[in-house]
């Protein structure tokens, strides 16, 4: 097992990894749209926070030598699932290409630091 740690995307906000390796399995820890460098979070909206959350996510999988491509699966938190429709337009700009990945998306009561988004992935290194 091996830990992923990258500075592109947001320090963990408690005691976990960004994500781990493991006999070529990435496992990324769920992303909220901090901005990596003020530790910030990023947008006004689901949208626009996804954006933000995405691009940790996409770090994150760089830092371990992968893309969006080698993502198997997701799953997408909303604090409201009427922001459904414009996350899923911009969680679709980053999956553009199919297969996309298995996903479930959930609604929560809150999630940390206020955000109004949070995603985690599942890759696998083609």
């Amino acid at each position: 097992m091996k830990e992923v740690r990258t500075k592109a995307a947001p320090a963990p906000v408690g005691p976990y990894s960004q994500a781990i390796e493991h006999d070529g399995w990435l496992f990324v820890s769920g992303q909220i749209p901090l901005d990596p460098d003020t530790g910030v979070l990023v947008g006004d909206d689901a949208a626009a926070q996804a954006r933000q959350v995405l691009r940790n996510l996409e770090a994150v999988l760089q830092a371990a030598g992968a893309d969006f491509g080698d993502v198997v699966r997701t799953t997408i938190y909303l604090t409201d699932l009427a922001a459904f429709q414009g996350v899923n337009a911009v969680y679709s700009e980053a999956f553009a290409s199919a297969p996309q990945p298995a996903r479930a998306t959930l609604q929560v009561a809150a999630l940390p630091l206020g955000a109004l988004v949070e995603i985690d992935a599942i890759a696998r290194r083609r």
